[in-house]
């Protein structure tokens, strides 16, 4: 989200925030452009999602949780989109209600807890995927340490998960799904990596059914390079690198 921070310009949050998203051209779903308003604009008994929806505007408190949110509109806007078009849908659909639906909830967890894992699109890297898979963190996370960066990359997403790591603890677990990529992304500048992973997604979402069972579990500061310390004792805490349940 640091790209998005530095090109915001001087000036109140949420002008500086309008002014980036109408530089970039974002819209919603509907093809409207996107623009960042105050909370208390939210019109009574219509909920958030609806509104972004129907009119493009996003309710946005003074709050890290909502500027996080917004950094993340401004770095991955088509996945943003597409993940407030199909909760929109939900709700237009079943309504509010006291609970959100298996397409929702799996909805709410990408947009406010989710990081990504892109790996290789090759043998190597669908193994690390299926060791994080399974808990195998040694595997994952030690044995494979040299891949990160080179062959396997983290990216933020969840703006909740951001508002967390301003005070770290090695706790804080991210749903992470995982994307995969040739070879060429990796060589690639950071825009041009920024806008594949956000057309993939888009178009991921756009085509298949959101459901939690796509996620994994990640400590985010065991990602190589995420925390100082990563010694043989941190990554052996299995009080926060748990074995996976087994299945009864």
């Amino acid at each position: 989200m640091r790209p998005a921070h530095a090109r915001l310009p001087d000036g109140p949050v949420l002008a500086a925030l309008n002014a980036a998203a109408a530089a970039q051209g974002l819209t919603n779903s509907r093809g409207q452009p996107l623009r960042f308003i105050p909370q208390s604009e939210l019109p009574a008994g219509v909920a958030y999602e609806a509104h972004i929806g129907a009119t493009g505007c996003v309710p946005t408190r003074e709050n890290l949780h909502d500027f996080f949110n917004a950094l993340v509109w401004l770095t991955f806007p088509r996945t943003k989109r597409q993940l407030n078009a199909l909760q929109a849908a939900q709700i237009a659909r079943d309504g509010v209600g006291k609970s959100r639906g298996p397409a929702r909830d799996a909805a709410t967890i990408f947009d406010e807890n989710a990081a990504l894992l892109v790996v290789a699109d090759d043998a190597d890297g669908r193994m690390l995927a299926e060791s994080l898979r399974a808990h195998d963190w040694q595997q994952a996370l030690v044995a494979r340490r040299a891949d990160f960066g080179p062959r396997a990359q983290v990216w933020s997403f969840g703006h909740a998960l951001m508002e967390k790591l301003v005070h770290p603890r090695t706790a804080i677990t991210a749903h992470v799904r995982v994307v995969y990529a040739d070879s060429r992304f990796f060589a690639t500048d950071f825009d041009a990596r920024r806008e594949w992973i956000d057309t993939v997604l888009a178009e991921e979402l756009a085509a298949q059914e959101l459901t939690t069972s796509g996620f994994t579990p990640l400590p985010v500061l065991g990602v190589p390079g995420w925390w100082d310390g990563q010694d043989a004792a941190f990554y052996a805490d299995a009080t926060v690198f748990r074995p996976k349940r087994r299945e009864s």
